[in-house]
């Protein structure tokens, strides 16, 4: 009764230790054993007896085994029984230590069997002798035996082994053995149960694969998830495990237009006719145009080359010059120089004098009413007389009181403009006081 309770209390000792495993390479067991004696056996030796039960149990068997490759461990065991006899009171000690070469089927299953072949040393003792010293009941045995471990938690496995056991020396024979109780596993262990032991695992607390120590690689792409910037994306190791979809260089992660090679520029994102705007958000991906105008063109009715926004006369081509409208025709500046002629100044001057002239300027606004495209330069000369920077003043002013005194009658300066060429530009022939008074004026010219 003491030996089972000794027993039961290295159980509850040990569940907290797991079973073998590649993780826990030594696996120590404690149990029960029982032994049944062969007939062959027991009448080779006066000193035992016949008429033992046919099963003998007794506490405890203890084994200690380590793993060395695959499935096979090696290991030693040892056992102690006392053998109960039918009629007398004594009873005949039994001990046994033995090496051993195991191996285990599916260590990792809820069920495994193993094997086990082996050698060492049984003693039988008589009475209140000394079990351990009893040398001429001691003999060399050979041993083979079969078992299953149950796996019953992380930390834990119950096990059940019957072995045939022949003696070499007297007493000469055979006999049973069968073993029953707990073994448990002791090593590293293996946190996360992925295989790899906590020893050699990188990633200990996260599931992982052996080939990167213990490591996951959730996408399966090659690349362990702790060296790859898209854990969760199959990618190649160039892109450090991220991928590119559309191979324009762009990682998908960065990639606007995943599925559409692009720019990276742009995202990711593609631009056909390089206006910069993207394809998805251009109204006219094929033709290049304007950000403002969601990647169009802006119209030009007139086809000018001048949008027509920006286009005075939209209906009409024109010059840039002339903000989309047309030169001036030479008949109306023919007309407006004829005109002209009677716009008349004093020889220092620069005032318009007289009603003729007052008259000339309001003749020029009529044609310029009828013409509301016309945009003119008023250019302004000077006779010869006085000195050639005082002339160059003084035709600059010429132009500008025209220029006043239309803009005054209505006309919208951004059609006028002037420019002053001093004396350069005399009327030919200069050698009189009509020639001169004639070089004293204004002409107009079509602005551009």
């Amino acid at each position: 009764m003491k030996n089972f309770k000794l027993l039961a209390l290295l159980v509850l000792l040990v569940g907290t230790v797991n079973a073998q495993t590649s993780q826990n390479p030594w696996l120590v067991s404690v149990g029960v054993n029982a032994v049944g004696l062969q007939g062959d056996l027991t009448g080779s030796n006066p000193l035992l007896k016949s008429d033992y039960k046919s099963m003998s149990f007794g506490v405890p068997s203890l084994s200690v085994f380590r793993s060395i490759y695959g499935g096979f461990s090696i290991g030693a065991q040892f056992s102690l029984n006392s053998l109960k006899s039918e009629t007398s009171v004594s009873d005949t000690s039994f001990s046994s230590i033995e090496g051993a070469l195991k191996y285990g089927f599916s260590r990792d299953s809820k069920v495994s069997p193993f094997l086990k072949a082996g050698f060492g040393r049984t003693s039988f003792g008589v009475g209140d002798e000394d079990e351990f010293n009893e040398a001429r009941n001691a003999t060399d045995t050979y041993f083979g035996s079969a078992g299953l471990n149950f796996k019953v938690g992380d930390r834990l496995s119950l096990f059940v082994e019957s072995s045939y056991r022949s003696t070499q020396d007297a007493p000469k024979g055979s006999y049973l053995q069968h073993t029953f109780g707990v073994a448990f596993g002791l090593g590293s262990g293996d946190t996360d149960k992925d295989g790899v032991s906590d020893k050699k695992d990188k990633c200990p607390d996260v599931p992982g694969l052996k080939e990167f120590e213990g490591c996951p690689d959730t996408d399966a792409d090659g690349i362990p998830d702790d060296q790859d910037n898209c854990p969760e994306e199959a990618g190649p190791e160039e892109n450090n495990g991220c991928p590119d979809t559309d191979g324009d260089g762009v990682l998908d992660k960065d990639d606007a237009c995943v599925d559409v090679a692009g720019l990276a520029e742009l995202n990711g994102c593609p631009d056909s006719d390089e206006d910069g705007v993207i394809d998805s958000e251009d109204e006219c991906p094929q033709e290049a145009g304007e950000t403002e105008n969601n990647g169009c063109p802006w119209p030009d009715q007139d086809n000018d080359g001048i949008a027509d926004k920006d286009d005075a006369c939209p209906d009409e081509a024109g010059t840039t010059e002339g903000n989309g409208c047309p030169d001036t025709s030479k008949e109306v500046l023919s007309e407006m120089n004829s005109v002209g002629s009677n716009i008349l100044f004093p020889a220092n001057g620069f005032k318009l004098m007289g009603k003729k002239t007052l008259d000339a300027i309001k003749e020029v606004k009529r044609i310029l009413d009828e013409n509301p495209t016309a945009s003119i330069l008023i250019e302004g000369h000077a006779s010869t007389d006085g000195g050639e920077k005082i002339n160059q003043e003084i035709s600059l002013k010429r132009a500008e009181s025209v220029k006043a005194k239309l803009i005054e009658l209505g006309v919208d300066e951004s059609r006028l403009e002037v420019k002053a060429f001093g004396e350069s530009m005399p009327v030919l022939g200069e050698d009189s006081i009509e020639t001169r008074s004639k070089s004293r004026r204004v002409e107009f010219k079509s602005k551009s």
